[in-house]
């Protein structure tokens, strides 16, 4: 079975390309002509440069079965509204349109807990919950949302489309990195003297792969499976690093409006003057509250694995140590 891959070379992509390589599958990723290919280095995989917007898509997905649809574009910068919207909400539907063309059997989608919500209720939120889509902040978790209605509108109207919400993903290949790799590899750097009180639920990005598989075997049409495992605070996660590495963990919390205020001056003021902003807004109204998940669902009907949080840890302290910048570590 060959599968057709948007995203492969991103972080998620790439783990999911090498789990499909194998359990068997050819695999025909398609790549912007600007994209960086390290991710894809030494893979036996078939290349097809294009765009998520191309108007040629189905005739670069001829001969291929299934559908992995995992490019996004990611970003909380506000400046960035539009390409959000572009990449993300119009780039799935002209993928999945390009995928009914070309006689695509199954396609999984890779949405985000991000296009979710959080239940105020305080528990933690589940496939059944939606947040209001004005509630969601900011674009990137608005455009996930009306992004993934494209999905839904798909299957509603016969297309075989499973979608799959990722939590936080940690481990190797994150060679952006993603937020939750940065916090990770500033750690490595000692480049991190403090935390804001928050939480996320963190999920082995292997796991994550695997869980795309299980959807392509066992999701249902329409349905949505949150791809997580541990509800971890930003402390615990780094307590959890300083058991790996031996490096000590910051001991002091920041309030919130202290990196909220530097991001407003950032990103509204100093922009202005041509100052590349360090600290997004939005990414810190996110953190105002715990972003915390039930996999349940996937658990128990894709049989979703559970690979412990420090196993993901340790794998990602090892990748960002052999193919990044980071200073020798002593463990313990």
């Amino acid at each position: 079975m060959k599968a057709f891959v948007t995203g492969g070379t991103g972080f998620v992509g790439a783990n999911l390309v090498r789990s499909l390589l194998e359990k068997g599958f050819e695999v025909r990723c398609l790549v912007r002509p600007d994209s960086r290919l390290e991710n894809l280095q030494g893979l036996n995989v078939e290349i097809v440069r294009g765009d998520l917007i191309d108007e040629q898509l189905a005739q670069s997905m001829q001969g291929c079965q299934v559908l992995f649809h995992v490019a996004a574009h990611y970003s909380l910068w506000q400046r960035d509204r539009d390409l959000l919207y572009q990449s993300n909400v119009l780039g799935t539907r002209n993928v999945l349109t390009a995928a009914r063309k070309a006689g695509i059997e199954r396609s999984i989608y890779t949405s985000s807990v991000a296009a979710i919500g959080i239940d105020p209720r305080g528990q933690p939120t589940t496939e059944q919950y939606q947040s209001p889509v004005e509630k969601l902040i900011g674009h990137y978790k608005k455009s996930k949302y009306w992004a993934e209605q494209e999905a839904i509108v798909a299957a509603q109207f016969g297309q075989d489309v499973v979608i799959v919400n990722p939590s936080t993903p940690i481990g190797a290949y994150d060679i952006k990195p993603t937020p939750t790799g940065d916090i990770v590899l500033r750690f490595l750097q000692r480049r991190m003297p403090s935390y804001v009180e928050t939480g996320l639920n963190f999920v082995h990005v292997r796991d994550v792969a695997a869980g795309h598989l299980l959807a392509l075997e066992k999701g249902k049409t329409g349905e949505r499976y949150i791809l997580g495992n541990e509800n971890l605070s930003l402390k615990q996660l780094l307590d959890e690093l300083s058991q790996i590495t031996g490096l000590s963990a910051p001991a002091r919390s920041v309030p919130l409006w202290l990196p909220l205020s530097v991001a407003w001056i950032d990103e509204a003021i100093l922009t202005k003057f041509g100052k590349a902003p360090s600290i997004p807004i939005d990414g810190v109204r996110m953190s105002k509250q715990p972003m915390y998940y039930n996999p349940e669902k996937a658990i128990r009907e894709l049989g979703l694995p559970q690979t412990p949080i420090r196993t993901a840890l340790e794998d990602a302290v090892n990748w960002f140590q052999e193919n990044l910048s980071v200073q020798p570590i002593v463990r313990r």
